[in-house]
């Protein structure tokens, strides 16, 4: 007898994590950005009885919430705001932060040049606030892994808000341990098991050994570094310990242009030097690094040479507890938001009918704070 055929539906894959918050109507507890008729920014955490002050008005945000977004509003004085999600780009320069961001442009290199995939197992030493580690997510997918080392538990509860913030909850990929890399990567990941490895450090050099042996053959090392003495040691290093090709440096500068009509001209501000890039990729085991043959330059170091690496002389300044901790309240408050600004899947929200322009709110209610634009 033949046997009839299963015509029961797969069930569907599962939205990727975060895709969610960047669709449908916009919802309370969701980041928006507000941008004026002079290209100001602000960016504002909706709420369902919140308000933006300006000196130019209220805006309550009942007028955005459940709008599409794109919506233009008016606030009580008749100005006009574009509302919009903010791109990774803007969220990164606004979001609570306790130690300086890796930039977008950095963030765009570090994943295009460090080949990070869907699927990766990616190894991050250095989290600060989670900029780079919210591109590197996003990169890897939710089926990759991204293991993150960060020594100081105060930064690691700031990234942890932010990642959170971005994704709408945490994220599947991640693990975040408190430590040191070179103490603690053996203990993680086992030989030959991680494919990339991203080292945003004061001293890279101090991890090669513990990275040389964690990536597997052909694996990529990129280090971001601030200096030109902390790009030359962690080359020079690469070459000695003898596991890794050639080192590649570079650095990225956008210049933006002016563009109206036939007045074609480039900004006056550009982004200029934020850091150096260096990378390089992991031998097989027994195979000798192939370099150009160079002429005989200085490659030792004196106690006065090394003086130039420490965060003194680097002009590294200490970031206070006080800001730690505000930072840290700032990033987890906007990742609980966040997580309920998230529709259900199945139940997407829907736009609801433009609301009539609201009556003059409460002059004493708080203002949000400016986007930041520059570094």
């Amino acid at each position: 007898m033949t046997g009839t055929a299963d015509h029961t539906a797969a069930p569907a894959p599962a939205s990727p994590r975060g895709a969610a918050n960047r669709r449908g109507p916009f919802r309370a507890g969701e980041r928006v950005q507000l941008t004026d008729e002079r290209g100001r920014m602000n960016t504002v955490t909706l709420a369902d009885d919140g308000e933006f002050h300006s000196h130019r008005g209220v805006l309550s945000h009942g007028e955005l919430i459940g709008r599409p977004e794109g919506t233009v509003v008016e606030n009580s004085a008749g100005f006009r705001y574009q509302a919009l999600r903010p791109l990774l780009k803007d969220f990164v320069l606004s979001m609570p932060r306790g130690a300086a961001v890796v930039y977008p442009k950095d963030a765009g290199q570090i994943v295009t040049m460090a080949d990070i995939f869907p699927g990766a197992r990616v190894v991050e030493a250095g989290v600060g606030s989670g900029a780079l580690s919210i591109s590197l997510l996003r990169a890897v997918g939710d089926e990759g892994r991204l293991h993150s080392f960060e020594r100081r538990a105060e930064f690691a509860d700031i990234a942890r808000g932010n990642v959170e913030t971005m994704f709408g909850g945490p994220h599947p990929a991640w693990q975040i341990s408190i430590g040191d890399l070179a103490e603690e990567l053996g203990e993680h990941e086992a030989p030959g098991s991680v494919d990339r490895v991203v080292l945003d450090m004061l001293a890279p050099w101090e991890c090669l050994d513990a990275v040389a042996t964690a990536l597997t053959p052909g694996g990529v090392v990129m280090c971001y570094v601030a200096t030109v003495t902390q790009l030359s040691r962690t080359a020079e290093a690469m070459r000695a310990d003898g596991r890794f090709t050639e080192p590649d440096a570079s650095e990225t500068m956008v210049r933006g242009w002016h563009v109206e009509g036939l007045a074609v001209r480039p900004d006056h501000r550009m982004v200029a030097h934020t850091g150096f890039l260096l990378s390089a990729r992991r031998l097989a085991d027994g195979s000798e690094r192939l370099a150009p043959k160079r002429r005989a330059s200085k490659s030792e170091y004196s106690e006065e040479d090394l003086q130039a690496w420490t965060p003194v002389a680097l002009g590294e300044r200490d970031v206070t507890d006080k800001k730690l901790r505000r930072a840290g309240r700032d990033a987890l408050g906007l990742a609980e938001r966040a997580a309920g600004a998230t529709p259900p899947a199945d139940a997407p929200a829907r736009a609801k009918t433009p609301a009539a322009a609201p009556a003059d709110p409460a002059p004493d209610a708080a203002s949000e704070q400016p986007h930041e634009e520059r570094p």
